[in-house]
């Protein structure tokens, strides 16, 4: 067979069912077996589209997301969605044409250094130029992707190795030297941890993102349970335990909840679930959890110590480590460890209680986005999985969505990708077909990407989308009215509330998506049944809410957490009960 076919061939063997795409002349020899394939092949109209879509896919099924774009320009287009899921550790396989190997380095039309460009934000890259390699090559890429910390793979085919005949075999084998994933925890590390735990009385468990990428969510549950600990957890951790237990006390950081930061600043031990202590979550570092002795877990031993000293650092897969905690801790934690976190719990329940999320009511009369999303997930129910850009939607998103379950909420943390909600969303839907997904995005960051309306129209992928149309670039405005005086330099995007540019209404409707604007509060409860009577086309609510709501709390950029705020200009107050 041709190496085209062994591409397809390969995938087939890997068991994969969909992949995001966009041919081109560099990766066309592959398009052509394609069309036989069993593969489901979705059409994209921008290859920055098929890469998130495979992010969306990835992050929502626990199986490696794919996609397939041709040289030079499309190579670099899938790149901004390589970055995102390097920093968010996605498990997703990039396929690129490139142009024939006797062109390479002669700067012929479509050639990018693909390879070159990728190598510092995936996990790995190859080139491959002779045929007899792309069935190892491939299946090298999938390994390297799900296995350990999961991450982006591109492989970078020439054409005329696409082109070439190769004699196909299965299972490739293959060999990646340098390449170990993490073993069987330390148990004297276990040991460690689960002493510290019993020596603490003031414990938080800082959740990040590795416990859901390695399916630890349950096994958390149980640790949670042990210890009755509380718990925060990051963004793209959100899910990791449900909303409704109350030991979650939410996200912490620059627009976490009052408790969450404090339960960080006021513990005396942080046990750190792969969490990478993030700027974002630790605000200025040298007054991040300052007493507290901190547990590190993660799969990748390059985290540990990177921003803050561990003093029980522990190498493994979590779920492997967070399943030896649960079997040691029975036996060494002390019968009355839980009635000792009693005054703990009675500080950080006083931090709950007097300082919840909420919104007050905007100046010009036009709703708030808080009031949306919260109705949003009110009648949408724990089975929605929701995919969000980037920008004020996105926070108030984390903040007044109810996740119930892991895997139901995709959002570019790391990156801070705008654009990234709608793709994603195509691909969350692909994943998950009896789900409903909504995408939360907002005017500006849905602009960055909107031509896949017509991806989920004609792949007849029916997702909602709910647009919080403010008219501006939010976040960014909020940084002008807190931090440069009011001074609004480029960030309105239309003229006035009164004319939109784009209409987005009429510009869905241009798509054939049924759309509706939302103007009021007495109908978003109504718009929003509408768009969930509708399951076989995508579908878009234009709500209308106003640009001067702001995300609340909030730590500025390079201050330290104790100087959170949880409204303008209003600090709570500490130590009240301490």
């Amino acid at each position: 067979m041709t190496g085209a076919e062994a591409i397809i061939r390969s995938l087939e063997e890997l068991g994969v069912k969909e992949v995001f795409g966009m041919p081109g002349g560099a990766i066309l020899p592959t398009y052509d077996p394609l069309m036989d394939s069993s593969i489901r092949h979705i059409l994209i109209r921008h290859e920055q589209g098929a890469g998130h879509a495979a992010e969306g896919f990835a992050i929502t099924s626990g199986r490696v997301g794919c996609a397939i774009v041709t040289s030079g320009p499309a190579a670099m287009n899938v790149m901004t969605a390589l970055a995102d899921a390097n920093l968010d550790s996605v498990p997703i396989v990039i396929i690129t044409g490139q142009v024939g190997s006797a062109l390479i380095g002669t700067d012929a039309f479509q050639e990018a250094d693909v390879v070159g460009a990728s190598m510092p934000i995936s996990k790995h890259s190859f080139l491959v130029t002779n045929p007899q390699d792309i069935p190892s090559r491939i299946a090298e890429a999938f390994h390297i992707a799900s296995t350990g910390r999961p991450g982006p793979v591109l492989v970078d085919i020439t054409k005329d190795a696409q082109a070439a005949q190769m004699q196909f075999s299965w299972p490739p084998a293959f060999d990646i030297p340098g390449y170990r994933v993490p073993g069987k925890p330390s148990q004297k590390q276990i040991r460690a941890a689960a002493a510290a735990i019993n020596d603490s009385n003031a414990p938080v468990l800082y959740v990040g993102g590795g416990v859901i990428r390695s399916g630890a969510s349950a096994d958390l549950m149980e640790l949670v349970n042990l210890t009755d600990a509380p718990v925060v957890t990051t963004l793209p951790a959100r899910g990791a335990i449900p909303d409704s237990d109350p030991h979650n006390l939410g996200m912490p950081g620059m627009h976490g909840t009052v408790a969450a930061v404090g339960a960080l600043q006021r513990a005396d031990l942080v046990i750190a679930l792969g969490a990478r202590f993030d700027d974002r979550v630790t605000g200025r570092l040298d007054t991040f959890a300052p007493r507290a002795k901190v547990i590190h877990v993660d799969i990748d031993a390059a985290e540990i110590g990177k921003n803050r000293e561990a003093d029980v650092p522990i190498v493994g897969d979590l779920k492997a480590v967070i399943e030896a905690l649960n079997e040691t801790l029975p036996s060494v934690l002390s019968p009355t460890y839980k009635d000792d976190l009693s005054g703990w719990w009675r500080y950080l329940d006083r931090l709950r209680d007097s300082y919840p999320l909420g919104w007050i009511d905007t100046a010009d009369g036009l709703m708030a986005p808080q009031y949306v999303l919260e109705r949003l997930s009110e009648l949408s129910g724990p089975d929605a999985i929701y995919a969000t850009g980037v920008g004020q939607h996105q926070m108030w998103a984390a903040q007044f969505l109810k996740i119930e379950k892991p895997r139901h909420f995709v959002t570019s943390a790391g990156l801070g990708t705008m654009g990234y909600g709608l793709p994603a969303g195509i691909g969350a839907k692909v994943a998950n077909p009896d789900n409903v997904v909504w995408i939360v995005d907002g005017d500006g960051s849905l602009q960055m990407t909107l031509q896949e309306f017509a991806t989920a129209v004609t792949n007849n992928i029916p997702v909602k989308v709910a647009l919080i149309n403010n008219t501006v670039l939010g976040m960014v405005r909020q940084w002008q009215n807190l931090f440069y005086g009011e001074r609004y330099s480029n960030t309105d995007l239309n003229v006035g509330v009164e004319r939109q540019v784009p209409d987005f209404v009429a510009l869905a409707e241009a798509y054939s998506m049924p759309a509706r604007r939302v103007e009021v509060a007495e109908d978003v409860d109504e718009a929003i049944n509408w768009a969930l009577s509708i399951n076989d086309r995508p579908v878009l609510l234009d709500f209308r809410v106003s640009k001067d709501a702001m995300v609340w709390p909030m730590v500025a950029a390079g201050v330290s957490n104790d100087d959170i705020r949880f409204a303008r200009g209003m600090a709570p107050i500490w130590d009240e009960d301490e």
